[in-house]
């Protein structure tokens, strides 16, 4: 039997940045029993969401550690600048541009980009026509009052 293809989301931050969107869909991924890969351009923001998962909300934080650090197979949500699934991850989370690469591995990969800057809408649209060009089922989430709603 074939495995379903990876569905990618495109995520349109508009009324949040990144540091408010992202626990929430990790939070969301966990609670379907899956793991995550958060892929970074730079060891700068894997630094930076390394601190801040551990402390965006005082009663929770998300378990994770970055690629580079022993178990990192084990880790439920790995934060990486490298291409590889090393936690079998279910869900493959794009910050910052970064590029998909290799899909086939993954259930989901949702694209996170930044709706004021123009650099990264042009990368957004960009990996959208790439994915589509792939014949992947794409959808395009924009940022809603209380949430988000599917566009495309």
């Amino acid at each position: 039997m074939m495995a379903e293809a990876c569905e990618v989301w495109f995520y349109h931050l508009e009324r949040t940045g990144l540091d408010q969107a992202l626990p929430e869909l990790l939070e969301k991924t966990l609670a379907r029993g899956w793991k995550a890969i958060v892929r970074a351009t730079g060891p700068q923001r894997v630094e930076h969401l390394d601190g801040w998962l551990w402390a965006y909300r005082d009663e929770s934080f998300l378990p994770h550690a970055p690629a580079d650090e022993p178990g990192a197979a084990r880790q439920p949500i790995l934060l990486t600048t490298g291409d590889e699934n090393l936690n079998a991850a279910d869900a493959l989370f794009l910050v910052d541009g970064a590029e998909p690469g290799e899909l086939g591995d993954y259930t989901r990969c949702v694209v996170l980009f930044d709706g004021g800057d123009e650099d990264a809408l042009a990368t957004a649209r960009r990996q959208w026509r790439s994915v589509k060009a792939k014949g992947l089922p794409a959808s395009y989430w924009k940022q809603q009052g209380r949430g988000w709603e599917k566009q495309a």
